[in-house]
């Protein structure tokens, strides 16, 4: 029996193993952040046309996310990413060739229509592969390895645009064909990786999976991924803005704020996923909240580049097991419509496309301090549903 339990335990890690590179591929669509800047530096646009760039990548999710869901009970979940993998594979081809605008536009909706798949599929994916107690806790560690992609970004750019590696005339845009190698590596593993997957859930349509969002807890959770994303994306667009506007960084010095943000959300994540298995997740919500607001006070004061990393510190670690937890109370709420939750849930990284957007627009009337009040609010939001959350 022993033998048997432990061959039990050694395929289910196989079987783990490409799925983590998989979260890997789906911290690509985080390049944006840097890329936003570097392209506002190249093409000399306005605050407004920067955030319009994050904006279009995140607004795919609002389009793909619950028809992907549906999808899933078609095709099943596996097939779905890799599907999903495909069309990321184009979208880092583009720049290969180009950086400008439209075709970046272009390049970057791909992405996000690639990456709203992949978060939609993803994730129920490994919620058929674990016990419940054990999926919010699970899925911090794809978000820890996700992270480590997202910490390799701005460090690929940076090195590229300065010449420190061979870049091939490519500058910063390097980074796309080295992530380009690592998502066909993925393809080929998880797709050569046998992997049983549960039966297609019941709800098949597009209106009854939006009438989900009828359940109030459900639409809590939706706007949890709102705000979590909203900040996640603002905080790695903006901030470096900060110091750009404020101590008169250049755009390849600014990225260690980008840096500094995934390096704790990194941290964050690796350790969310210990103590997700092991203390109340209403607790460790809570705590990642207060790191938050304590963060975005910091952005206000602004007095010196050290506060403003600070800042940067405590928000990139308070937001790294939110998407976590807000996801899987969401899964384990209606455990009988997976796929359809995830699709509503993944449809709420829409919050990604406003709040750039909003941030954007303060920041030309009221200059960096209203992009920060736009992403206090979603702090905020989040600190109110904490006191909704239910036992896992």
């Amino acid at each position: 029996m022993k033998d048997n339990n432990s061959a039990v335990a050694k395929s289910s890690m196989m079987t783990l193993i490409p799925v983590m590179l998989a979260f890997f591929t789906m911290g690509f669509v985080d390049l944006v952040g840097s890329a936003t800047n570097f392209l506002k530096q190249d093409l000399d646009l306005s605050s407004s046309q920067a955030g319009f760039i994050p904006s279009l990548v995140f607004f795919w999710f609002l389009i793909f996310s619950v028809p992907t869901g549906i999808l899933m009970n078609k095709i099943g979940r596996k097939n779905t990413v890799l599907l999903s993998q495909l069309i990321t594979l184009v979208s880092l081809l583009i720049p290969i060739f180009t950086d400008q605008y439209y075709p970046m536009l272009i390049a970057f909706s791909l992405l996000g229509i690639g990456n709203a798949v992949m978060q939609t599929s993803l994730n129920p994916l490994v919620s058929g592969l674990i016990h419940p107690s054990r999926l919010a806790s699970t899925l911090t560690f794809g978000q820890f390895v996700k992270a480590i992609c997202s910490l390799l970004a701005p460090y690929l750019m940076s090195w590229g645009a300065l010449a420190l590696i061979p870049d091939f005339g490519l500058g910063w845009r390097i980074v796309f064909p080295i992530f380009g190698i690592v998502n066909i590596a993925s393809v080929l593993f998880l797709s050569a990786t046998p992997i049983k997957e549960e039966k297609a859930d019941k709800v098949t349509g597009f209106i009854e999976c939006v009438k989900l969002l009828s359940v109030p807890f459900v639409l809590l959770c939706f706007f949890g991924i709102m705000c979590h994303v909203g900040i996640d994306v603002g905080t790695n667009t903006f901030a470096p803005q900060l110091l750009i506007e404020k101590f008169g960084y250049s755009v390849e010095d600014a990225v260690i704020g980008t840096q500094i943000y995934f390096y704790f959300r990194t941290g964050g994540c690796l350790l969310g996923s210990w103590f997700l298995a092991h203390v109340p997740a209403k607790a460790f919500f809570l705590f990642s909240v207060l790191c938050m607001i304590v963060g975005v006070i910091l952005l206000f004061i602004a007095a010196s580049p050290l506060i403003i990393l600070a800042g940067i510190a405590c928000i990139g670690f308070g937001n790294s097991n939110i998407f976590s937890v807000v996801f899987a109370q969401a899964l384990i709420a209606q455990p009988k419509e997976k796929n359809e939750v995830s699709g509503l849930m993944i449809m709420g990284l829409f919050g990604g496309t406003l709040f750039p957007l909003f941030m954007g627009f303060a920041q030309e009337g009221m200059g960096i301090a209203g992009a920060v009040t736009v992403m206090a609010c979603g702090v905020a939001y989040l600190l109110c549903y904490t006191f909704t959350m239910r036992k896992a």
